[in-house]
């Protein structure tokens, strides 16, 4: 679409109104036309709409390094938006410095240290405790969440450059280089397209496919939706053609779940195949224009993304559906998909009460179909190569491959393409090598920070979607995490409650102050076991997203499974 030309769903969208930590809103702050000067110096021509908010404050934070109040001021001015809606929205994502009259802006130059469970295993806390020492007062460190790259672990970012495998040695001596990020090598529009690359997009355009074929092969060899949920991708698809149009779609990239990595993986190494993937399910289901919501951590995916997306324009493959990619700010939520969509509309990450659900009523109003990075990597390969190929993998009962993104301690940490409902022992022995020099196999967790926490002695357990659902556990976004009896078990459980403390959006008080409560009751030492069985229950029953609900898993695995740990 042409700079400038009206958005076909455009509408005044004002940011919702929940609750986070942050400073007062600056009041009666008057207009100076210095900052607005500069505001529209950075916006170009780019549109005003609503909807852009959050991509307008990246432009001015990566100019300025902050937002500062005058420019805040500005920008609001420049969108027509109230001061407050700006504000709010802003405040909201961790990734944006707001600095008021008065404040000192932060130094020229941020280490963020990830601390989430396998960083924390590997010596995180000891980094973050060394490191301000090393780099002195013009970096800042601070701590931050999972940055995708748990098989380097510890892992920190230097501006927008990731180290991996970090020491305070290291990242001292990063903070005096480039702090752009690194491009890995990948397989480009020129690269795929000489090995067939989209030459079933083609056939789909002119006719040679049908949509009900499409959606017959995906169902056949049992592809399912790989961000965390496990929906049938074909029934997806369905459901959300049975809406009449126009209809969107979304790609949910904000692989924000600790200890997962899989997406960014493919996204740097074979971008096109994604992208062929989601052309064709946008086709096959008359999605009019597809949004690719992307993680802030993933700077150089973005940059893959936009070169990439740039030469499919030029190449005419987007003209039935225009892809527009989305820049994440950080917040754990937006991956929830309502909250993503709200994101997206340019307003805090909140998730939606449902009904109605996104298939009927999504993003800007209308029917979206949403799928992850994984599910769409897949579609090309399902149909040249069969469904049956796809479904034929598989072990204890799982259907398809899947992508485990395996770390801890492991030999071999990574990505692992195996069988779906293969077991943690098996993907231990057979794809990582083995455990690590001198750990011996105690306990993982088999879906990230939010799908529990097993004992060894449930080792052969199926890795496969509804298998570990009586265990009060899930596989969500297949990330392993291997724990030894070198690990704290307790410690383990609440690093991953810090987390889901940090990332609560605030929306819901079950979730705001549960999370809270209970990093309290955990942090003590003496854990007061019915308090916290009942603290559980209450987020489980009441939260009204997926985060308060599965916040307690690591907890109550802890309680159930490892009751001599609390002695």
């Amino acid at each position: 679409m042409p700079e400038g030309t009206p958005h076909p769903f455009e509408r005044q969208i004002h940011p919702g109104s929940g609750r986070r930590k942050a400073p007062l809103t600056p009041k009666g702050r008057q207009l100076e036309p210095e900052a607005l000067a500069e505001v529209q110096a950075l916006l170009g021509d780019r549109p005003r709409r609503a909807d852009l908010l959050i991509e307008h404050l990246h432009l001015i934070q990566d100019a300025h390094g902050h937002l500062s109040a005058r420019h805040l001021r500005a920008l609001s001015d420049e969108m027509n938006l109230p001061m407050a809606a700006v504000f709010e929205v802003a405040s909201f994502y961790a990734h944006f410095d707001i600095v008021l009259d008065g404040e000192t802006p932060p130094p020229p130059l941020t280490i963020r240290v990830c601390d989430s469970i396998t960083c924390e295993m590997m010596g995180a806390q000891e980094i973050l405790k060394a490191l301000p020492q090393e780099v002195g007062e013009r970096v800042r460190v601070l701590r931050a969440p999972c940055m995708g790259r748990c098989a380097s672990a510890p892992v920190a970012e230097v501006g927008h450059r990731h180290i991996e495998g970090a020491t305070t040695a290291s990242l001292a001596a990063a903070a005096q280089g480039d702090h752009h990020a690194e491009i890995p090598a990948y397989k480009d529009l020129e690269a795929y397209g000489a090995e067939g690359g989209y030459a079933l997009l083609r056939a789909c355009l002119a006719g040679e496919r049908t949509s009900e074929f499409l959606i017959e092969a995906l169902s056949h060899a049992g592809l399912r939706g790989l961000g965390g949920a496990g929906f049938p991708t074909g029934k997806k698809w369905e459901i959300v053609r049975s809406y009449p149009g126009p209809r969107l779609m979304t790609i949910n990239g904000d692989e924000g779940e600790p200890g997962t990595f899989k997406d960014r993986h493919y996204l740097e190494t074979d971008p096109h195949r994604f992208l062929e993937g989601t052309l064709i399910a946008a086709w096959a289901v008359g999605c009019e224009r597809c949004y690719i919501y992307m993680r802030d951590e993933y700077p150089a995916v973005l940059e893959i993304l936009r070169r990439e997306i740039a030469r499919l324009e030029a190449a005419g493959l987007t003209e039935h559906c225009p892809l527009e990619v989305r820049r994440g700010a950080g917040a754990y939520i937006c991956g929830e998909e309502s909250a993503m969509i709200e994101s997206i509309e340019g307003k805090r990450g909140l998730p939606r009460h449902r009904p109605p659900y996104i298939a009927e009523v999504g993003l800007f109003g209308k029917p979206t179909l949403n799928q992850n990075v994984e599910t769409m990597y897949w579609v090309r390969d399902i149909v040249e190569k069969g469904a049956d190929w796809f479904a034929g993998h598989g072990r204890n009962g799982g259907k398809g491959l899947r992508s485990y993104s395996v770390s801890g301690r492991v030999k071999s940490p990574g990505v692992k393409l195996a069988p779906a409902g293969i077991s943690v022992k098996e993907l231990i022995e057979e794809f990582c090598d083995g455990m690590a020099e001198g750990h011996e196999f105690h306990a993982y967790l088999p879906g990230g920070a939010s799908g529990g926490i097993l004992p060894a002695a449930m080792g052969n357990e199926p890795l496969e979607f509804g298998a570990l659902d009586k265990f009060g556990c899930f596989v969500g976004s297949h990330a392993v995490v291997v724990l030894s009896d070198k690990d704290d078990v307790k410690a383990a459980a609440l690093n991953l409650m810090r987390f889901f403390e940090d990332e609560s959006c605030g929306q819901c008080t079950p979730c705001r102050n549960g999370t809270e409560k209970a990093v309290k009751l955990m942090s003590n030492g003496s854990w007061d076991v019915d308090l916290l069985e009942e603290l559980s229950q209450v987020m489980r029953d009441a939260s009204i997203c997926g985060l308060g609900q599965a916040a307690p898993n690591p907890l109550a695995s802890v309680l159930k499974y490892f009751p001599e740990e609390l002695k």
